[in-house]
C-alpha cells in the first residue's frame, strides 16, 4: 500500500524592520511645505512643530520664504531663524508663541522672527529651562500677558528687538535659588500697558541682574521697574531713552 505524497507548502516569512529617521542638523520649513516632508531644502516642511522633530539637537530650522510656521515648544538646543527680510510669522490666540523647555546645557536661539498675539495671546516667548536663549532681530505684538517672559535661572541675550503693545513688555525673573543674568540692547519696548522692562526678583531666593544698552521704553506706566527684596533684581541702564 503506497501513501500518498502531501505537497510541501512553504509559508513566507515577513520580517518588518523599522529603520530610525536619521535627524538633520539643517532643516527647511516653507509657506508652501508639508509636514510630511523631510524637511530638505528641496521638500520643506510648513511648521516649526513639524521640522523640530526631524532637526538634531543642536541644529537649525531656516524659513525659505514669508509664512505662518505655528506655535512651538523648543525642549533641544536649537536655532529658529525666519530669514533676513522677509514674514516669517507665529501667530496664535489664546496661547503661546514659543515656549523653550530645554536641557540644563540647551542653547536656543531665536532669530528673524514676528510673533503677534493677535489680541488674545498669553505671551510671545516663555523661556523656562534651559542654560542660555538668545533672541535676535525679533518683533514681538498683541499678547495679554508678557510679549517676553523669562522664569528661569541661566543667561539670556536680546538684540535689534521690538516688543510693542503688550500688556507687559519684558518680564525677567529667576527660578527658585538661582540667578538670571540678562543683556539687552538696541531693544525697544513701546506701548506696553503695564511695563517696557520688569526685572523680578520676588519670586524666590535668586536674584536678577540685567544690563539695558542703546535701548528705548516709551508709553508704559512703568518704563523700568526693578521688583523684590533688596539686592535680589537691578538694572544698569546705559544710553538709552525711558520716555512716558
Amino acid at each position: 500500500m503506497r501513501k500518498a505524497a502531501l505537497p510541501l507548502i512553504i509559508l513566507p516569512v515577513f520580517l518588518h524592520v523599522q529603520f530610525a529617521q536619521a535627524q538633520a542638523t539643517r532643516t527647511w520649513v516653507s509657506g508652501v511645505g508639508d509636514d510630511a516632508n523631510p524637511c530638505s531644502r528641496t521638500a520643506p516642511c510648513k511648521t516649526f512643530p513639524g521640522a523640530i522633530s526631524k532637526t538634531a539637537a543642536g541644529g537649525e530650522i531656516d524659513a525659505l520664504d514669508p509664512g505662518g510656521f505655528g506655535a512651538v515648544t523648543i525642549t533641544k538646543a536649537i536655532t529658529l531663524d525666519g530669514g533676513g527680510g522677509q514674514v516669517s510669522s507665529i501667530l496664535v490666540s489664546g496661547t503661546n508663541g514659543i515656549v523653550v523647555q530645554a536641557g540644563p546645557s540647551d542653547v536656543v536661539t531665536l532669530r528673524n522672527l514676528r510673533i503677534n498675539g493677535i489680541g488674545t495671546g498669553l505671551n510671545g516667548i516663555r523661556f523656562l529651562s534651559g542654560a542660555a536663549i538668545n533672541i535676535q532681530n525679533c518683533y514681538i505684538f498683541g499678547f495679554t500677558s508678557n510679549g517676553i517672559d523669562i522664569v528661569n535661572a541661566g543667561q539670556a541675550n536680546m538684540s535689534d528687538t521690538v516688543v510693542s503693545n503688550n500688556s507687559g513688555g519684558i518680564r525677567i525673573s529667576t527660578n527658585g535659588a538661582g540667578r538670571m543674568l540678562a543683556a539687552l540692547y538696541r531693544v525697544q519696548m513701546n506701548n506696553n500697558s503695564s511695563f517696557g522692562l520688569r526685572a523680578d526678583g520676588s519670586g524666590g531666593t535668586g536674584a536678577v541682574s540685567v544690563s539695558f544698552a542703546d535701548g528705548q521704553a516709551s508709553n508704559s506706566n512703568n518704563g523700568i521697574l526693578a521688583a523684590g527684596n533688596l539686592g535680589s533684581a537691578g538694572v544698569i541702564i546705559n544710553r538709552s531713552a525711558i520716555v512716558r
